[in-house]
This record gives structure tokens, C-alpha cells and sequence, in this order.
């Protein structure tokens, strides 16, 4: 009998103040700070999920709504969408709070495809 997947978090996987080493030239957040963000939360909800040593094979659909700025608490939320029999789908929408300011909006979303492995790097079931 396979195991269901966990319900939705309460709360977001990661949650971080935007600080200036992540900034372009133009004073924005490097679009590849919020990936490797995105790909850091899916591998904590996969985790959350069921333990094991997971690898990203995909990462589809980003989407990118607005652009990031210097002391904005970005929030990345996940849900498992599909659990297969080694791998997990997650999306993963990426909120943005502007500092001093209660407003929070979406900024990235991202659906992210991770393989369960064992020690030779070889894929297993995620429920046994």
C-alpha cells in the first residue's frame, strides 16, 4: 500500500531577507538567486514528503511576474502536485514583501521535478 502525500504547509519552506550581494547592475535580484531558491524549497518539500536523497531533473514553466528588490522578504510556498514512483512534482510560487509595507505579491512561480536515489545514485520508490 503506498503511503498519501503530506497536506500542504502551514508555513513556507524557506523565507529570506533579499540582501544587496544579490543584486544585478540594475539594483534588481538576480533571477538566479530566486531558482536557486526555488530549486533549495522544492527539495525541502520533497524532504517533507518522504526522506531520501533527491536530485532535480526539471524545473518547467518558470515564470517570472515581478522583479525582486533589496530588503524584500521573499516567501516560497510549495505543494506536492504529483507523487510518481520515484519522483516527485512540486510547484513553487514565490511570494515578495516589500520592506515596510504589508503587501505581499507573487513574483516567480516554478513547477520542479526531484528523483529519489540511494547511495549509487540510482533512482528508488519514493513510498515503499
Amino acid at each position: 500500500m503506498q503511503k498519501k502525500e503530506k497536506e500542504a504547509s502551514k508555513e513556507p519552506s524557506i523565507r529570506l531577507v533579499m540582501m544587496p550581494k544579490y543584486t544585478n547592475p540594475d539594483g534588481d535580484i538576480f533571477g538566479g538567486i530566486i531558482l536557486s531558491m526555488i530549486d533549495e524549497a522544492a527539495a525541502v518539500e520533497a524532504q517533507r514528503q518522504a526522506c531520501h536523497r533527491y536530485v532535480t531533473v526539471a524545473m518547467d514553466s518558470i515564470q517570472f511576474h515581478r522583479p525582486v528588490s533589496v530588503g524584500d522578504i521573499v516567501s516560497l510556498w510549495c505543494q506536492t502536485t504529483r507523487v510518481g514512483k520515484s519522483s516527485i512534482t512540486i510547484h513553487v510560487d514565490v511570494l515578495a514583501n516589500p520592506r515596510r509595507s504589508e503587501e505581499e505579491y507573487r513574483v516567480t512561480e516554478a513547477t520542479v521535478t526531484l528523483v529519489a536515489i540511494d547511495e549509487q545514485r540510482r533512482p528508488v520508490a519514493v513510498f515503499a
